[in-house]
């Protein structure tokens, strides 16, 4: 069984939120059957905002991870209040690289709408980011579920839609990855 580790890491401008912080870790550790830790950091990324847009690059910090994850850690999560983008869409609620050992999940456009900005909203979807883009880096792909964690989310009403959890299609595409057996369509 693989021994995978999970670090997360608050890499934005404001000060982090212990509290929000820790249930990302706690349903991390759930969701993937890792263990999870959160690193407290004083490092943040630069080079990354784009001044046109008023956006940073997810590209750019995905790549700023990769030299930062700690020792030990399989893969790193770093999460942001930073409003992120990639060249060809507005906005992204975060970015992985299939099969990699880094991601990023901003909270800049999970709070409002929908949830009226109420924390436990904003916390929520966090959470389901958080799980979503890490498992990119487990090699699960967008899934069809719109209730399951991978679902593609565009919107805030995607994500709401989401639980914070994998569909058992996801559950078993995971553990084929993560255990040697087939492959990511679970054959």
């Amino acid at each position: 069984m693989p021994s995978d580790s999970v670090c997360l890491w608050w890499i934005g401008e404001a000060a982090a939120e212990d509290r929000v912080m820790e249930e990302a870790r706690v349903q991390v550790e759930r969701v993937f059957g890792v263990s999870a830790t959160l690193a407290r950091r004083a490092e943040r990324p630069s080079g990354t905002l784009d001044p046109r847009r008023g956006q940073h690059l997810s590209a750019g910090i995905l790549r700023w991870l990769v030299a930062m994850r700690p020792p030990g850690a399989t893969k790193l999560l770093g999460v942001t209040d930073v409003d992120l983008f990639i060249p060809i869409l507005t906005f992204v609620f975060g970015e992985a690289k299939l099969d990699g050992v880094v991601a990023v999940v901003s909270t800049a456009r999970l709070s409002g709408d929908a949830g009226g900005g109420s924390p436990r909203v904003s916390q929520a979807r966090l959470v389901k980011e958080c799980i979503h883009e890490l498992g990119h880096t487990f090699g699960l792909i967008h899934c069809a579920d719109p209730r399951c964690a991978m679902a593609r989310s565009v919107n805030l009403a995607h994500v709401d839609a989401k639980r914070a959890t994998l569909c058992a299609d996801c559950r078993i595409r995971l553990s084929e990855l993560r255990h040697g057996g087939g492959d990511a369509y679970g054959r």
